[in-house]
């Protein structure tokens, strides 16, 4: 299991998130963040810190929502090499 950050989070520029995530599992592009499903401890840090509601764990994930988790990993797989890792609040 890992949390996976949905569509809500597209051109959202709130990064509350990535400041409580342990493991500093987050990235991100010029679109939305992105979890990394095999860094993730699943430790629900980060939920309650998105203002709007746009991450869940993948076995919650809504239907209408569900390419995103595919995506974050995807996403992840792009964004790590090239270091894109999100892990302190930016400026909106």
């Amino acid at each position: 299991m890992s949390a996976v950050v949905t569509e809500p989070c597209v051109n959202c520029k709130y990064t509350d998130c990535v400041v409580v995530c342990p493991v500093e599992c987050f990235y991100g592009d010029d679109t939305q963040l992105y979890i990394d499903p095999d860094d993730c401890i699943c430790c629900g840090a980060c939920l309650p810190e998105c203002p709007v509601e746009a991450i869940y764990w993948d076995v919650d994930v809504p239907a209408k929502f569900s390419q995103y988790i595919q995506l974050n990993a995807d996403r992840v797989n792009v964004l790590k090499p090239i270091g894109a890792r999100v892990t302190e609040k930016q400026s909106r």
